[in-house]
């Protein structure tokens, strides 16, 4: 039996309306490898070396932001103040011994609206990162997360 015969079973019992999440990653070749959801679809592309994609590492900040983005996205609009656009920078500091695991992570939204309240803002993005995000949930509770608004170009 290879490892591809065993089936793939959830550790935990799926909460109501939330079936496991299922990816598959395939070996490209060198440092490459691509990532997608089970049963076809969309992949991405991670590289070690950083030119045919983000690294693993980067991808993890990547989805961080991006879960983020989504909760701030939505409770913005909930608030009938949905934003022009947004874009999320994010700092992940490393450890310099091996592993080189991700310490701290600093976001920083930058977020255009005209009719976007500051205060709304931080309240949004507070919530996303503290209440609403599984991938942040998902990291080590003691690593720091932090976040900084430039809302409309003002920090």
């Amino acid at each position: 039996m290879t490892n591809e015969d065993v089936p793939v079973q959830p550790t935990e019992v799926p909460v109501a309306g939330k079936p496991p999440s299922v990816v598959h990653v395939a070996w490209a070749g060198e440092r490459r490898f691509d990532a997608g959801v089970a049963g076809g679809g969309p992949t991405i592309r991670m590289d070690g070396h950083r030119t045919t994609g983000p690294s693993p590492v980067d991808t993890l900040l990547s989805a961080l932001g991006g879960c983020t983005g989504i909760d701030v996205v939505e409770i913005l609009a909930k608030r009938r103040t949905p934003p022009t656009a947004l874009r999320i920078e994010i700092i992940g500091d490393r450890a310099s011994t091996v592993p080189s695991r991700v310490t701290k992570a600093t976001l920083v939204y930058h977020i255009d609206g005209p009719d976007i309240d500051r205060a709304q803002a931080e309240r949004a993005i507070d919530l996303a990162v503290n209440k609403y995000c599984s991938v942040r949930e998902s990291l080590d509770p003691m690593m720091p997360v932090e976040w900084r608004l430039m809302l409309n170009g003002t920090p």
